[in-house]
């Protein structure tokens, strides 16, 4: 690999345990980091890059996205015929199957209700509920949906699963398609959003879907802030239709200071934390595909530029 030409860019990342960090993976590499006019070079790493790279970048042989979710790249004129590969977890799923059970379990065994009531001085006793009566819906069975299905399902909550294609999974009621996003909410009292932003997925949890959850829903969104249409969030929390929420992502972040979101007892935040990209893993799979790459070999995480992941 001692020809190799690695561009690098982030706009969240430090390029300075990034680009080491390559470098070290990938002896005789040349890695540096993307500036305007910047030799081209024969892989792009790169994490919400900005036009004028792709524009200046010919003659790529693919483009690497440090994260699971594409929808940044997705947004840009893509060089043509140039493959753009995801990350296939990196650490993410066991992340995100941790975060989405605490919440999960949070919420059903009302442990935000006991923690109010602690703080408050009183003791208090709420009456035990029914794994049956609080079906888990994972919206969006991909690598990390799939892993936090199964890791939900160990609890003995019934599960359901919606993917936009037909998928079978073991301990999984799986629905697809939108002529059965509606049975899948409705057999759902707990839905997980999970998945991919596309223009099909934008505000997918609005109004109208929310109302076929099943009363007294609750909805935790780990994928996207786009995926949730706000106002109509809090209406179906506000008129008792949805018991509340967590949520990890949001339209605009950092979330706005005067938003609603921050100040409603019955929505739990935290700040887009639930799976983070863990660099040395990443770093390792980037290696391994651009050496399988270089020996003509195929790679997993080759985005389908059509469905948009």
């Amino acid at each position: 690999m001692s020809s190799l030409r690695i561009t690098y860019y982030s706009a969240d990342y430090d390029e300075a345990t990034w680009i080491p960090g390559l470098q070290g993976a990938i002896p005789g590499a040349e890695v540096s980091l993307w500036q305007p006019g910047a030799p081209a070079a024969d892989y792009a790493v790169v994490w919400k890059p900005p036009q004028q790279m792709l524009d200046e970048q010919q003659g790529l042989k693919a483009i690497f996205n440090t994260g699971a979710g594409v929808d940044a790249l997705m947004k840009l004129n893509l060089p043509a015929g140039v493959p753009v590969i995801r990350l296939d977890d990196a650490g993410m799923s066991v992340q995100m199957a941790e975060y989405v059970c605490h919440a999960v379990i949070r919420h059903f065994r009302e442990f935000d209700g006991y923690e109010a009531d602690m703080a408050n001085g009183k003791w208090s006793f709420r009456k035990p509920r029914s794994r049956v009566d609080y079906p888990v819906g994972v919206l969006g069975l991909g690598v990390l949906g799939e892993r936090v299905a199964k890791a939900v399902a160990q609890f003995d909550f019934p599960v359901n699963g919606w993917s936009r294609s037909p998928k079978n999974l073991e301990g999984v009621q799986c629905f697809h398609g939108e002529v059965r996003l509606k049975d899948f909410l409705a057999a759902s009292r707990i839905v997980v959003c999970l998945l991919p932003l596309t223009p099909e997925t934008d505000s997918i949890l609005n109004a109208r879907t929310l109302a076929h959850i099943r009363p007294g829903g609750y909805v935790i969104n780990v994928a996207r802030g786009a995926h949730v249409v706000d106002a109509d969030l809090l209406a179906a929390i506000d008129s008792g239709h949805l018991a509340g929420a967590t949520l990890d992502v949001f339209r605009v972040e950092p979330l706005p200071k005067r938003h609603p979101f921050w100040s409603h007892p019955k929505i739990t935040l935290t700040p887009h934390t639930s799976a983070r990209t863990l660099r040395s893993e990443s770093i390792a799979q980037i290696a391994r595909k651009i050496a399988a790459l270089q020996s003509g070999q195929s790679v997993a995480g080759l985005v389908d530029a059509g469905r948009g992941y």
